[in-house]
């Protein structure tokens, strides 16, 4: 059974909403969670894709509202991927290169095993295998 997680719908829903540091979500951000939450188990989408088909912001203020996402993994922020298909960014965070003495999993480590676990595949680089099967277009 699954967890139900309240994801405001209507417009005095969400200008109500909270997020648990007491700020408002912005306009922009709830049209990129609306966009996300479609995308299904399996497939990825960029950064870049999500701003032309919401016709308004940049990559970097995509970014930006997943990554304040309140809603996750309800709002599956983590199947975003930058557009060299790469893993891209989580929670704020940046991937590491070159640091392989960590003793603690980083926040990008999560979404690629979020991901293989969905059955998205990446190279030993960080790369999206099979991008033609893997990637989603709205």
């Amino acid at each position: 059974m699954g967890v139900k997680v309240f994801y405001p719908k209507g417009e005095i829903q969400r200008e109500s909403y909270r997020t648990k540091d007491g700020k408002k979500v912005p306009q922009h951000h709830w049209r990129v969670y609306d966009l996300i939450q479609q995308l299904p188990v399996g497939k990825v989408t960029t950064y870049k894709v999500i701003c032309v088909t919401l016709r308004e912001g940049s990559p970097r203020s995509v970014g930006t509202a997943l990554a304040n996402n309140p809603f996750a993994p309800f709002i599956p922020c983590h199947r975003v991927i930058a557009s060299d298909r790469t893993i891209g960014g989580f929670c704020g965070e940046k991937p590491k290169t070159g640091s392989k003495n960590r003793s603690m999993v980083s926040d990008c480590d999560w979404k690629l095993r979020m991901l293989r676990l969905e059955g998205v595949r990446f190279d030993d680089q960080g790369r999206l295998i099979a991008p033609s099967l893997a990637m989603w277009q709205p």
